[in-house]
């Protein structure tokens, strides 16, 4: 299996804490950094991955001059999950989130990052007109997305039907949508679906939600990039569910 590089402090400590991913070896700048680098080093010393110091250029090479504060590790291709092993219906009300078509791998590894923060069970992504998981979405994501599994799917509706046979509610998020997210119920059990940069949700998609909401702008501007929309929703999600919980 072809293995690629991962660089930064925080994803290459996140790979290594994570059950899901297992590190070949680490290198690191010599120099400067060595200090603060230290608790990885340890880390990886503690899980027996091999050490190594090599120059700085090395890694700006590697990394093609990609901000890896003195740091790569070496990991496996990424394994991407089954949907039913995101369904889990013993844990509580599903929480799911499915990317339509986000090609820009920054927009993509922030909403990885807010869905594990927010306790998302999984996302569900599209193998075509999409980011996969690269060493960029890994870097963006701060290394959450070696804790939240990550689903690649052929087809987005036939996964949006497969979802609402399990129970699941389908909420998309459209600008021309006439209810905003805080007046719609998003207690239970849920599948948040984001479009992508500057399309939105295809007709197609939309037709598979259930409800779609919008978020309210006070300004002229009537769109949000999809990292920071997708933030707000699944934020509101959250909120509530802790003030009013589903039955």
């Amino acid at each position: 299996m072809k293995q690629f590089s991962i660089y930064g402090i925080n994803p290459v400590s996140e790979a290594l804490r994570s059950e899901r991913y297992r590190i070949k070896e680490v290198w690191v700048a010599k120099g400067r950094d060595l200090a603060r680098l230290q608790g990885i080093m340890d880390m990886a010393a503690s899980k027996g991955v091999p050490i190594k110091q090599v120059e700085r250029s090395q890694l700006d090479s590697l990394t093609a001059n990609a901000p890896h504060q003195g740091i790569v590790g070496f990991i496996d291709q990424c394994n991407y999950a089954d949907l039913d092993a995101i369904l889990r219906p013993d844990e509580g009300i599903p929480f799911l989130l499915v990317l339509d078509g986000i090609e820009d791998p920054r927009n993509l590894g922030a909403l990885i990052r807010t869905a594990d923060a927010c306790g998302v069970w999984g996302v569900i992504i599209p193998k075509d007109r999409s980011a996969g998981i690269t060493p960029a979405v890994a870097k963006s994501s701060a290394g959450a997305v070696f804790h939240l599994p990550v689903v690649r799917v052929a087809n987005i509706p036939t996964t949006l039907r497969q979802i609402k046979e399990r129970g699941i509610w389908v909420v998309g998020a459209a600008a021309e949508a006439h209810t905003d997210l805080f007046h719609q119920d998003l207690t239970s059990p849920l599948a948040v679906v984001i479009g992508g940069e500057g399309k939105g949700l295809r007709p197609l998609i939309k037709r598979e939600c259930d409800f779609l909401v919008s978020i309210p702008m006070k300004s002229k501007v009537n769109s949000l990039n999809a990292s920071v929309a997708g933030s707000i929703i699944l934020y509101e999600v959250i909120r509530q569910r802790e003030h009013n919980p589903h039955p």
